[in-house]
Order: C-alpha cells, then structure tokens, then sequence
C-alpha cells in the first residue's frame, strides 16, 4: 500500500508527502528526520489517502503539489 499524507506544522503550512511505509515515515518526521519539517516541529497529522498502486500515489502527490 501507497500513502499520501498532509501534516501542519507549527508554523502553519502544510507538507505533502508519500511512502509505502505510513508509520515509519511519521515517526521519522515526529523526530525530526525529515529535512522540512525538522525545523518545523511539532507536526500534526491532517490527512492521508491509500492507494494499491505506487503509480496512482505518486501522480496523486505531484497533482497536489
């Protein structure tokens, strides 16, 4: 599975991103991993969509971006 993601962070914008591995890259982004939103925490989760192909989620992000 393909997830695309929207977090706010504390400065009110929000970051869009995609993995196939949901949980990992939000535990990389809470501890302060993730290059935009390490200067940018604390982060909160607003959104996320699910997709079985990599293709659709990807296009998916670009289109939101």
């Amino acid at each position: 599975m393909y997830y695309v993601y929207f977090l706010k962070t504390k400065l009110n914008t929000i970051y869009i991103g995609c993995t196939n591995n949901f949980k990992k890259r939000l535990e990389q982004h809470k501890q302060g991993k993730v290059l935009y939103t390490k200067s940018r925490l604390p982060i909160k989760l607003v959104y996320c969509e699910v997709y079985a192909i990599k293709e659709d989620a990807y296009r998916r992000e670009a289109s939101l971006k």
